[in-house]
């Protein structure tokens, strides 16, 4: 079973991202699970989501506390939250950010112990230019797709074409498939 804890604020799409990811993963003919946490928080709290993804049936309904992987959507989380806790050493993040691993402070992370593998990507900036909003989910999916292969990018796409309207669908999809090259690109640059 691959594990997901998605971090983000009130209205970045954080449950929408978890459940896109799920989506993907049904249409890939896997089962998924997606579920938030949150309680009466306001636009810009700290916000949890959580996807699961196995080739078998998921029966657990609890929080991800040993997530394989991390999605950041808000960089400022970084010094609020312990956005690491119960991730397995070796395990991924992606964080939503167009500075550096060693510019945000983290270059630790991923040449320490633990052993991240830390991957930043400019999802904010993406979404702004091809969606004209500052929802950075279907760009992190597309970045999540590149450096997981745990979800094919067609399968995000196809998510993400079901969750929206026509019209905004294309500009996510385009969000999307932008950050899924720019990712692919920086796991190259770093694996050379």
């Amino acid at each position: 079973m691959f594990q997901i804890r998605i971090h983000g604020r009130g209205g970045q799409g954080v449950v929408s991202g978890a459940e896109m990811l799920s989506v993907a993963a049904f249409l890939e003919g896997r089962y998924a699970q997606a579920f938030p946490s949150f309680g009466s928080e306001r636009m810009g709290a700290p916000v949890m989501a959580f996807c699961r993804i196995d080739d078998r049936e998921i029966r657990l309904r609890e929080p991800v506390l040993q997530p394989d992987a991390l999605i950041i959507q808000d960089p400022t989380l970084l010094h609020q939250v312990d956005l690491f806790e119960g991730l397995a050493a070796g395990g991924t993040i992606l964080l939503n950010s167009a500075h550096s691993i060693d510019k945000l402070g983290l270059g630790g992370f991923a040449r320490g112990v633990q052993h991240y593998r830390l991957v930043t990507l400019p999802a904010t900036e993406l979404a702004l230019k091809h969606v004209g909003r500052a929802v950075p989910n279907a760009a992190l999916l597309g970045g999540f797709a590149a450096i997981t292969g745990v979800i094919a990018l067609d399968s995000v796409i196809a998510a993400i074409r079901q969750k929206f309207p026509p019209a905004i669908a294309e500009k996510n999809v385009a969000a999307a498939t932008e950050a899924f090259a720019i990712a692919t690109q920086a796991l190259e640059t770093s694996d050379a």
